[in-house]
C-alpha cells in the first residue's frame, strides 16, 4: 500500500463493528489493533497482560484518581495513555492499520490519513447478535449489551471532548442492521479506497 491509511472503528456493542474491522483489515492487508495492543504493551513494560485486561477501556474513578506532574495513580488512566502512545508511534512510523476503539478517532484526529467510522445497529439486531455469539438468553444479552455500551461511553467521554457516537466526531456513522456485516464492510471498503 503506497499511501498511509489509518482506519478507526468505534462501535456500539453487538453492532458487529469488530467483525467489520476484521474483514476490512483482512481485505486490505492491514494490521488490526484491538485488545492485542495489551499483549505488546505487557511485553514492552514487562507487565502481566491479565492485569491490563481488567482495566482496559475502563474510565476509572475520578474521585480516587490523582495526577501529579503528569503521573497518575489510576491504572485505567495509565493504560489508556500507553495505548494512545502505542497508536501514535505506529502512525508516526508510517504504518497503515485498522484500530478498534481506544478513542483512536480522537487521539489521531489531526492526521489527514485517518478514516474514522462509527458502527451502530438497531437495538433488536444487537440483542440478537449478542444472544447468538455468546449463547445467552435475551435478558442476559440485554444486560451484557447495556453494560458494555455504558462502559465504552464512559471511557470515551473521559478521554474525548466530543461525546461517544456523536456524528461530528466521525467521517461515517453506519447502521450495520441495514446491509448486514459483510456488505457493510464492503461498502466501507469502497469509501476507504476512495480516500486512499
Amino acid at each position: 500500500m503506497s499511501k498511509q491509511i489509518i482506519i478507526s472503528i468505534s462501535r456500539e456493542y453487538g453492532s458487529g463493528g469488530h467483525e467489520i474491522a476484521e474483514k476490512i483489515a483482512r481485505d486490505l492487508g492491514l494490521n488490526l489493533y484491538d485488545r492485542n495492543i495489551l499483549e505488546e504493551i505487557a511485553r514492552e513494560k514487562n507487565a502481566d497482560v491479565e492485569t491490563l485486561e481488567k482495566v482496559d477501556e475502563k474510565a476509572g474513578n475520578r474521585l480516587f484518581s490523582r495526577t501529579v506532574r503528569g503521573y497518575s495513580n489510576s491504572m485505567e488512566q495509565n493504560l489508556a495513555e500507553m495505548q494512545f502512545e502505542f497508536l501514535q508511534k505506529k502512525a508516526d512510523k508510517g504504518e497503515s492499520f485498522v484500530v478498534v476503539g481506544r478513542c483512536s478517532e480522537t487521539m489521531l484526529k489531526e492526521r489527514e490519513e485517518l478514516v474514522s467510522i462509527f458502527v451502530l445497529a438497531d437495538r433488536e439486531a444487537k440483542i440478537d447478535h449478542v444472544m447468538k455469539k455468546y449463547n445467552l438468553s435475551r435478558e442476559e444479552a440485554i444486560a451484557k449489551n447495556d453494560r458494555h455500551d455504558r462502559t465504552r461511553k464512559q471511557y470515551h467521554n473521559r478521554h474525548s471532548e466530543i461525546k461517544w457516537g456523536d456524528s461530528r466526531n466521525y467521517d461515517i456513522c453506519i447502521n450495520s442492521s441495514r446491509l448486514g456485516l459483510e456488505r457493510t464492510a464492503e461498502y466501507l471498503e469502497m469509501y476507504i479506497k476512495e480516500r486512499m
